[in-house]
């Protein structure tokens, strides 16, 4: 498992020099940048040094005064946020190309299976905070994940989730109802299933945490799991085969898809 870098992003540092650099090549001053930008002396220099995202207006300008022809303006397509933390772009790569996808989720509704309601508040009440920015591009996409849904019909995509998750009240009770009504629609897909864990089953296993199991293409087994702030895309044989296991446990244990169906219209209802 590799660990978040806590240094700045690689592109906050690239740019930044590539302004600093371009700055320096015209002959122009930190002082003078300041000046057409209106941003203090530190601000500016923090962004020349990569400790700040350098804003589209600092590119801008200082594109214009070092006659950089657009080549600092176009920078500004890297610096926008990752659409997934730094942790888990490995497993949404995985996830993209795999033929099949079985999860656990004990707390949450599945990615793969919610609202665009729920999981804005979901990713808005992040900690720390998010900027807007961040907000909107984990939003939208999630969302796109979504799409695979109905675009990849041959891909098999199931569903275990623990009774808990559904009784959250994420977002407040209507968009819980939407939530549920949601996950019913989405079942209603031939390559989808989505089956409720009733709480008091297995809950040795129930409440140890989320996971996924994954097939790719060339018929190799992965599996995920998910604490917090840490992560882990697992391929070595024997850890796969043990989350499999546990998975299966706990798919043993939850009501059948028709019943499932039942438990999450009637909760929907008495909301």
């Amino acid at each position: 498992m590799t660990e978040v870098n806590s240094q700045p992003p690689m592109a906050w540092r690239y740019c930044g020099n590539q302004v600093k650099r371009w700055r320096e090549q015209a002959g122009t001053t930190r002082e003078e940048l300041c000046k057409e930008t209106g941003y203090h002396y530190e601000y500016v220099k923090s962004m020349e040094n990569g400790r700040r995202k350098p804003t589209l207006r600092l590119l801008q300008i200082a594109d214009e005064m070092c006659d950089a022809h657009g080549l600092l303006l176009s920078a500004q397509d890297y610096l926008k946020p990752e659409p997934f933390p730094a942790r888990s772009q490995e497993f949404m790569q995985a996830e993209a190309e795999a033929i099949a996808i079985h999860s656990y989720e004990p707390l949450l509704i599945p990615g793969l299976l919610q609202t665009e309601e729920y999981a804005r508040t979901l990713i808005s009440e992040s900690c720390p905070p998010l900027d807007d920015e961040t907000v909107e591009e984990r939003v939208n996409a999630r969302l796109r994940r979504q799409e695979a849904l109905r675009a990849r019909p041959s891909v098999v995509f199931g569903f275990v989730v623990y009774e808990a998750a559904l009784r959250t009240m994420v977002g407040g009770r209507g968009a819980m109802q939407r939530q549920l009504q949601h996950m019913l629609e989405a079942g209603g897909l031939r390559n989808v299933s989505v089956q409720v864990l009733p709480m008091g089953r297995c809950s040795g296993l129930a409440l140890s945490g989320s996971l996924v199991l994954l097939e790719n293409p060339e018929h190799e087994h992965y599996a995920y799991n998910e604490v917090q702030t840490t992560s882990a895309l697992h391929a070595d044989p024997a850890k796969v085969s043990e989350l499999t296991q546990r998975h299966g446990m706990i798919r043993m244990h939850a009501l059948s898809i028709e019943e499932s169906k039942g438990f999450i219209g009637t909760l929907a209802e008495e909301l």
